[in-house]
């Protein structure tokens, strides 16, 4: 109820406020979103426990064009400049843009805006903020390979547009009239981005410049618009092929049927799972999560042809080019969530990982614009291969894959952020299967080891164990035993750093004797000398393929239950402090369990392989509600473009694929009553979740397509072939349900 002064006055103040008020509601509906679209909410993650937070991006889903607000973080009130688009995740930016109320002088382009983050709409089509200082409405929506600002200044001010680099090297601006732009920045060194944009009115412009250190700008008279529009393209390819790219984009449409058009582009995306029941903030987070899970790979394929940084040539192609993927995070979780809801796409992608290793002769482990990005440790593509062959993706060659894969795991260097040709360490992986680690204080011998990233000796052992397996399925798929003796025998090497007597994976120096050190803290920085990013705690579970035969080493189910719920529990014998000093990434803890790290995804679920699955139920509800909460905190660790993310999706659906390779999924603990997966081809999948809640998160009995279901397993080909999935939940586990004995490894084939 409103109450209305009887003076005049009062009235007018009370409507004024009103439709002020309405006029805002509108507006925040206008950028709601369509459907679940309205969930997605980039702001979420904002702010990151120790090491990278989330961005707002705005982009079509996996397109070129990415942007958000330059600035430290989701903290910091100042925004530095606006960029024209994110080249590759969190690698860098091309041509930065700044408005300004004030003269052009060159102290402007050193300027930071303040903003006013309550009056800022971060949407995935749609980014708006206020520059408070200046009076300035900035508004942005993108295209594929365009962009789209708005500008709306103030009244009777002077209005100019600065533009400004990311990257040292060659460049340029050029206004080849007063309301067209051109421009080049040399990205990464060696690579030339192109632009072209159109103002919507003309202004007093700057010289052309050339050079590392180029600038531009343009001003308007005082009769110009009061909203400034400026309308761009860019292009890995040319000039020419920026101007093609504008053309072939805008065809006369304006910003808010461009909008528009971003937001369908998403509405089609997100719509493709519903979920019903859960809480508000549940389905933020899950969405949230979806939305994240399409920043990457993207498509630079422009008008049939695209720039390779594999071979630095253009090449024509009648399908999509993908590049920007960090397959030490993605492969968990991400590749896996793709080839359910787009399988087409995910082969398009693979397809790209086989023609970059035609033209670099290596299969990559983070393909990005200027080529592979050597990070992390292990040869992951070969698992997305594997995995996705075995779901039924086959539109690539898969031949050529093979011998790309073959070639990693028998010439290429096993040393993280390293490419190139083997060397000592690998010889003596391949004989005696484990990279040999230094002792503490020992001097490294080899040149080729990182000098900060060091060997990870354990680590690089487990992690190419699970590729060899992989690599030695791959040939068994395709007829070839030979290889598929070697590379099984191969997958076994993580036995060779099991030490019985610790339950643990430790070091082995080249002599073949352990190295003793305190596995929760010893190998220095991030404890790379032996571990990565992690300690022993999250790597004694790194052995996906042959998760029975870790319950064997650890004594069978029962051991394996008690060391699973000593890692939730275990202390870290030191201080927060000190702990993060040496293992920052190692966030999101839960006794040594690091939630904020792609490694420790899969180990909830192990539960599912000892006899009480309901601690894979309580463990991972327990994970989603703590620490992926739908706030600026609400990411534990370096999400990483979707590798974190799809995890989030996975499990709030109530299943994840433990073992990529193996197209097989583990039940857990659905957040929703009812979720329906939109699948290509008409079919639905579909998980019921009776009576669930906050509260009930315990599975009581289970059916699948109406069949009693007893074992906590279902199928890729169950999946896509539109099976339903129905779970009785409660608030207390049934610790009988999901007993039954199985062969992981072959049901896949049920």
């Amino acid at each position: 109820m409103i109450f209305i002064p009887r003076t005049c006055k009062g009235y007018l103040f009370t409507l004024i406020f009103c439709c002020s008020a309405i006029t805002a509601i509108c507006q925040e509906n206008e950028n709601e979103g369509t459907g679940f679209l309205k969930y997605a909410d980039p702001t979420i993650g904002n702010v990151g426990q120790l090491l990278q937070p989330t961005r707002p991006t705005v982009q079509l889903p996996n397109q070129v064009i990415r942007v958000y607000p330059m600035r430290t973080d989701y903290m910091d009130d100042e925004i530095s400049s606006f960029p024209l688009t994110i080249v590759s995740h969190r690698l860098g930016e091309v041509f930065a843009l700044l408005p300004t109320v004030k003269p052009v002088s060159p102290e402007r382009w050193k300027e930071r805006m303040p903003y006013d983050h309550d009056l800022e709409i971060n949407r995935p089509w749609y980014y708006s903020t206020y520059l408070v200082d200046q009076d300035i409405q900035v508004e942005f929506t993108p295209g594929k390979k365009v962009g789209y600002y708005r500008f709306n200044f103030p009244e009777g001010k002077s209005k100019s547009i600065l533009f400004d680099l990311y990257n040292r090297g060659k460049s340029e601006f050029k206004f080849v009239s007063d309301h067209e732009l051109t421009g080049m920045e040399t990205y990464h060194g060696t690579i030339p981005v192109y632009m072209y944009g159109i103002f919507n009115a003309s202004g007093k412009t700057s010289p052309n410049a050339e050079g590392s250190g180029a600038k531009g700008w343009i001003s308007f008279e005082a009769d110009a618009p009061k909203v400034i529009e400026f309308r761009y393209a860019v292009s890995y390819i040319s000039a020419e092929q920026a101007r093609k790219n504008f053309n072939s984009e805008f065809k006369g449409a304006d910003f808010n049927t461009f909008k528009q058009a971003a937001e369908n582009a998403w509405a089609g995306v997100i719509n493709q799972i519903k979920v019903e029941g859960g809480t508000e903030a549940q389905k933020r987070s899950f969405y949230t999560a979806l939305y994240r899970c399409y920043e990457r790979m993207v498509d630079i394929t422009e008008e049939g042809k695209y720039f390779s940084g594999f071979d630095n040539k253009i090449h024509k192609t009648e399908r999509p080019f993908y590049v920007d993927d960090w397959t030490w995070d993605t492969y968990l979780a991400h590749h896996p969530l793709r080839a359910i809801l787009n399988p087409a796409r995910e082969e398009d992608i693979l397809n790209s990982y086989v023609t970059m290793y035609q033209q670099a002769g290596w299969m990559p482990t983070f393909p990005v614009l200027f080529g592979d990005h050597a990070c992390m440790n292990g040869f992951h593509s070969t698992v997305m291969f594997l995995d996705g062959y075995r779901k039924g993706l086959r539109n690539f060659d898969v031949n050529q894959a093979y011998a790309g894969m073959y070639k990693n795991a028998t010439m290429a260097t096993m040393m993280p952020w390293r490419n190139g040709p083997k060397g000592p360490l690998e010889d003596f992986y391949y004989s005696k299967g484990y990279i040999p680690a230094l002792k503490p204080g020992e001097m490294e011998t080899d040149s080729t080891v990182h000098p900060f990233e060091k060997r990870q000796a354990v680590a690089v052992t487990l992690g190419h164990s699970y590729d060899d397996w992989a690599l030695g399925e791959m040939a068994k798929e395709l007829g070839k035993q030979d290889d598929w003796k070697k590379f099984n025998l191969r997958s076994f090497n993580y036995r060779n750093l099991w030490n019985n007597d610790a339950q643990m994976f430790l070091p082995k120096d080249g002599d073949g004797n352990w190295i003793r050190i305190d596995p929760k803290f010893d190998g220095g920085m991030g404890a790379r000398d032996y571990y990565d990013e992690n300690n022993g705690w999250t790597y004694m579970w790194q052995v996906q393929q042959d998760i029975k035969g870790l319950v064997t080493l650890m004594g069978g189910k029962s051991g394996f239950e008690n060391k699973l719920d000593q890692l939730f529990r275990e202390g870290l014998g030191r201080s927060k402090y000190e702990f993060w000093a040496k293992l920052p990434d190692a966030t999101g803890l839960v006794g040594q369990y690091s939630m904020g790290n792609e490694p420790s995804f899969h180990i909830p679920y192990l539960y599912n392989f000892t006899n009480a699955p309901w601690k894979t139920q309580k463990r991972i509800r327990f994970l989603l509600d703590t620490w992926f909460k739908d706030n600026v905190f609400g990411i534990p660790g370096d999400e990483d473009g979707g590798g974190m993310t799809a995890f989030v999706v996975f499990s709030s659906m109530g299943f994840y694929p433990v073992t990529p390779g193996i197209p097989v999924y583990t039940i857990g603990s659905p957040l929703f009553e009812k979720t329906t997966i939109d699948l290509p081809g008409g079919k639905q999948f579909t998980v019921i979740a009776k009576n669930c809640s906050v509260v009930n998160k315990y599975i009581q009995n289970a059916t699948f397509d109406g069949v009693p279901l007893d074992s906590p397993w279902f199928t890729h080909k169950q999946l896509v072939q539109g099976g339903r999935l129905e779970l009785v939940m409660g608030p207390k586990p049934n610790k009988q349900w999901g007993l039954a004995d199985y062969d992981y490894t072959a049901f896949k084939n049920r």
